[in-house]
């Protein structure tokens, strides 16, 4: 079964967020997310609004622009492995 764009952004922003090393709790602090939210997203079974996702690229020092092109290299390199 092919991952949905919201199981893709999310592993990109656990990616980021351990990259920075921060945790799920102290990441929801920072963006003003619960820690149970930020976990649904990342295992893309919420789907955060665009506002919620502009927070959250805030929180990783990116910008929703740069998160949304790691996102959409990422399905480019799954649909490429899937063929």
């Amino acid at each position: 079964m092919a991952k949905t764009l919201a199981h893709h952004l999310g592993a990109i922003i656990r990616e980021l967020r351990k990259e920075a090393g921060l945790s799920q709790i102290v990441f929801g602090e920072r963006c003003g997310f619960y820690q149970t939210y930020l976990s649904r997203i990342e295992n893309g079974t919420a789907n955060p609004t665009i506002n919620a996702i502009e927070v959250i690229a805030k929180g990783l020092g990116v910008t929703i622009f740069d998160l949304m092109e790691l996102v959409r290299a990422r399905m480019l390199e799954s649909r490429k492995r899937s063929r």
